[in-house]
């Protein structure tokens, strides 16, 4: 009975890992919008582990960063910067 719950628990989170998908930067931000057209383009910040919206300060600058698709951020991990918003 344990081997079989632990398979279950097994399977299960396996499948989470699988859903997250691929995260995709692009050094563009039109090369960003034609990879998802229906999704919002965010600059993607590596070393802060955060994301920024257009309108917001650090927006597209600085070499440690790439637009992503936020959708595909999200599901990364990375977290949305405050910085700048009202």
């Amino acid at each position: 009975m344990k081997v079989a719950g632990m398979t279950a628990v097994l399977i299960l989170s396996s499948t989470a890992v699988a859903l997250a998908g691929p995260l995709t930067p692009y050094r563009y931000e039109y090369q960003a919008q034609r990879h998802c057209p229906g999704d919002v383009v965010v600059w993607l910040d590596f070393k802060k582990s955060v994301y920024y919206a257009k309108g917001q300060r650090p927006y597209a600058r600085g070499f440690d960063g790439s637009f992503a698709c936020r959708e595909e951020v999200r599901a990364s991990g990375y977290r949305r910067s405050l910085l700048g918003l009202r």
